[in-house]
């Protein structure tokens, strides 16, 4: 009930052409509910519907579908092998990422912001039969040609496999392709994660049920596709035969045009393309949603940008391996800015000690979560910490009274201190709040007296008046002492990756 219900809130069950719909619901019975059976459907119920607008024009449902299915016929790889995909957001991506499991081959979705040693690394341990690229990362990769039998294809190679492929009718292969998605590698060489490959509706409806997409929507995607929250989004826009608009690289004053351009009402990004609006002139946007997620909303981000925009900010908190854990309204962000939210329908999240136990409402533990999308293990390691089918999330935190979810910080960031337990990210979210603060990261460093102690990174407005004793007195008038960062380094810049997340490995280290 819960699924039709839902389905029908957002507009997926209106009537239609009786021969469409039979054959939209015929592609999702033959080719499943991944990213091949949702084209399929989408082309099949709205063929001439605008999919994807981007910076090179647009493309119909129809189409999409055509060029991905003349792209499979035309790829020289087999079932089982695993290809790589180091694309940024656009149409090809979209048909390349879609080609590679039609043909029953697994695509792994590589970070453009990835190093050179980092990339060697990927396509050894992931075992690439194949990178297809574009041509701006053409430069950096004549040493990863060196990697094996991995064979390199940039975009005009794409173009001429496909140019003597005139059509193609494809079967759904024996073995769909498995999509892996690189987990962020903020402090070394990512890991693989096998994402499963959704058995019906439920997941969808387990988040448009808490984000009010429609079916139909115009959404600008600028999450990057290859991340965890991209390639969701690009999952639930093709469920809901939406309208994607996405553009290669992410600036702020070009987002809010874009969608003012092309009438976006939904907005997915990361919690720093957030940040990155709010330093923008306020102006009337059509947007009613915008859903973000990969890392923490910094301090009281949520509440200045509702301000601003209305209430239409939704957080979902998730990982590469559990996908989500709950999900923030804006309800839940005015009642608490610094909530993760409640897990949504078919979610169960636990709080469990060291031991394994239940702990009390409001108290730390480690965050165990349960849900039909949990990976199905690391493609060059193990499946994960799990107790009871429940999957360990890296993360401690607690759960309110209300049922809402608290992330205190990554079970592996806590310092102990002069024997205090302390998580940096209470921290950094305290200093986040300080209006000469542009951004923020705090971190435990080696001390010799005390083991640990905490080190804040700072980038400060321009202009600003901020200085290391005003920074420690914050911190001292609202928190223990032993929480005062005892090294302050002020930044033009924090090193980030392509979806926002701080690069600790390369803070300067005092």
């Amino acid at each position: 009930m819960f699924v039709l219900t839902t389905m029908a809130r957002r507009g997926l069950l209106t009537p239609g052409n009786p021969v469409r719909i039979t054959r939209q619901f015929a592609a999702l019975g033959r080719w499943g509910f991944g990213l091949a059976g949702e084209l399929r459907q989408a082309a099949a119920r709205s063929p001439h519907r605008v999919a994807v607008v981007d910076e090179k024009g647009t493309v119909t449902y129809a189409d999409l579908l055509a060029r991905a299915s003349r792209l499979t016929a035309a790829l020289p790889f087999s079932p089982g092998d695993r290809v790589g995909l180091l694309r940024r957001n656009s149409a090809s991506m979209i048909e390349t990422l879609i080609a590679v499991t039609q043909l029953g081959a697994d695509p792994v979705l590589i970070n453009t912001g990835l190093s050179g040693p980092q990339l060697a690394g990927v396509i050894a341990n992931q075992g690439l039969r194949a990178l297809i690229h574009d041509d701006e990362f053409a430069e950096a990769l004549p040493a990863v040609a060196e990697q094996g039998e991995c064979v390199l294809l940039g975009e005009t190679d794409i173009e001429k496999l496909v140019a003597g492929i005139a059509g193609a009718r494809l079967r759904p292969p024996e073995r769909p392709g498995r999509t892996i998605v690189l987990t962020s590698g903020t402090t070394g060489t990512p890991k693989g994660a096998r994402r499963p490959t959704p058995g019906g509706f439920s997941p969808l409806c387990s988040i448009i049920d808490r984000i009010p997409l429609r079916a139909g929507v115009r959404v600008l995607i600028s999450a990057p596709l290859f991340h965890t929250w991209g390639y969701a989004a690009l999952q639930i826009a093709l469920a809901l035969r939406a309208t994607i608009v996405l553009r290669r690289r992410f600036d702020a004053a070009d987002a809010l045009d874009t969608v003012a351009r092309e009438r976006c009402s939904a907005l997915i990004g990361v919690p720093l393309m957030v940040q990155q609006i709010m330093e923008q002139p306020a102006r009337e946007v059509p947007l009613s949603v915008t859903a973000v997620s990969g890392s923490a909303l910094p301090g009281g981000l949520a509440t200045r940008f509702m301000d601003r925009y209305g209430d239409i900010l939704y957080n979902l908190y998730g990982s590469t391996e559990a996908s989500w854990a709950s999900i923030a309204t804006p309800a839940d962000l005015r009642a608490a800015p610094s909530t993760a939210g409640r897990p949504p329908h078919g979610t169960v999240v636990r709080v469990l000690d060291e031991r394994g136990n239940p702990v009390p409402a409001g108290t730390p533990g480690r965050l165990f979560v349960g849900n039909e999308m949990l990976f199905e293990g690391y493609t060059n390691a193990g499946a994960g910490d799990t107790r009871d089918g429940l999957l360990a999330i890296g993360d401690v935190g607690h759960v309110d009274e209300a049922g809402r979810v608290f992330v205190d910080g990554r079970a592996d960031d806590m310092i102990v201190s002069g024997g205090e337990n302390v998580f940096p990210s209470e921290v950094e979210n305290l200093l986040a709040d300080l209006p000469q603060v542009r951004e923020v990261a705090v971190i435990g460093v080696p001390d010799e007296r005390y083991g640990q102690r905490l080190a804040a990174y700072v980038v400060a407005h321009p202009g600003a008046a901020l200085d290391e004793d005003l920074i420690r007195e914050h911190v001292r008038d609202h928190r223990a002492r032993f929480c005062v960062p005892r090294d302050v380094v002020f930044l033009d810049a924090l090193p980030r990756n392509a979806t926002g997340k701080v690069l600790t490995r390369d803070l300067p280290r005092t």
